[in-house]
């Protein structure tokens, strides 16, 4: 999938004309819509196309479950244009977006739903809004968000990785932790694989990475107490912890911007999003939020020390040195 063309405009125009809606005007599903039914899907492609000829793949993975039903929300209403004109701008040409929902597969009665790769404003926004926000979660602290990673880990294909060797993104959004591993009878019922045994959660993100950068993006600072460190754990400097839902999309793009070079450090990326017409109250913790990402790639613009070679004695003698 992934073909036709993207319009800002026309984009800004679907979401303005919903933004006073009511949640279940904008979002009507009460069950699973069929075309996103994970069960028996092969593969969800994003790939190049005469109108798109690279084509990057991004994976939105959103938690569904009540306490994070905002986020979908903004998309849909307002966010997701200027997500879209971020990546343009930052010379990411042909951007194609798939949305995964994800909730619990303990107790909710969609706990994974999937979209398509879509490069087009109306066919990215039906794959959102047919999203089944179901609003349930599980009662011991966990999501099933492994089940999002499994399936763009075995069940997407990327050009951009096949022909170019240039990962996409995956931004999976949440506030709990990730079951430790996949288990193969939710893997059988709810997408009709078949595994020998449950898959370790390390297993699962390994393979993620290997077609994808991706980044949990916690709402805010409070919800970080209780899911960071697990999220640490598996992903590293890949959390990433928010001010508020409000700045998903523009951390998100703010991310793209700096694995893709398009902006060389902080200092150039507040001035980009200053240009854009963003006010200092969200630019600023735009920035905090993606500086330790920044810091960890030495994009942060900080002055770093120089370390001095230094010549140490080697075995007993005089002569014998080796350069540190």
């Amino acid at each position: 999938m992934g073909y036709g063309g993207y319009s800002h405009e026309a984009h800004e125009a679907i979401t303005r004309s919903r933004a006073e809606l009511p949640r279940q005007k904008v979002f009507s599903q009460r069950s699973c819509h069929p075309l996103m039914n994970p069960h028996g899907v092969k593969l969800r492609e994003s790939r190049d196309s005469p109108s798109h000829p690279n084509s990057l793949g991004v994976v939105f993975a959103l938690d569904v479950t009540g306490s994070m039903g905002q986020i979908p929300e903004q998309l849909a209403r307002r966010e997701l244009p200027t997500f879209m004109k971020t990546l343009l701008d930052c010379g990411v040409t042909d951007p194609q977006v798939l949305f995964l929902a994800v909730g619990d597969a303990t107790s909710d009665r969609a706990p994974l739903q999937v979209g398509q790769f879509e490069s087009a404003a109306k066919e990215m926004d039906q794959w959102l809004t047919w999203s089944f926000l179901e609003g349930g979660g599980g009662a011991l602290g966990c999501e099933s968000y492994e089940l999002g990673l499994y399936f763009a880990a075995r069940h997407t294909a990327l050009d951009c990785v096949e022909k170019r060797n240039h990962r996409g993104y995956l931004f999976m959004t949440g506030d709990e932790n990730p079951y430790p591993y996949v288990s193969k009878k939710q893997v059988a019922e709810l997408v009709g694989d078949t595994l020998d045994d449950d898959l370790p959660l390390a297993r699962v993100v390994d393979e993620a990475q290997r077609l994808y950068e991706p980044f949990f993006l916690i709402p805010d600072t409070a919800r970080a107490g209780r899911c960071e460190r697990a999220w640490r754990d598996a992903l590293g400097d890949h959390v990433i912890v928010m001010e508020s839902a409000d700045h998903t999309c523009l951390v998100s793009s703010s991310l793209v911007a700096l694995c893709e070079g398009a902006v060389r450090d902080l200092d150039a990326l507040a001035k980009r999003l200053r240009d854009q017409g963003m006010d200092a109250k969200s630019v600023g913790p735009v920035i905090r939020a993606v500086t330790p990402f920044a810091a960890a790639r030495e994009r942060d613009g900080a002055q770093r020390p120089k370390v001095e070679s230094a010549s140490v004695p080697q075995g007993d003698g005089a002569s014998g040195m080796r350069r540190l």
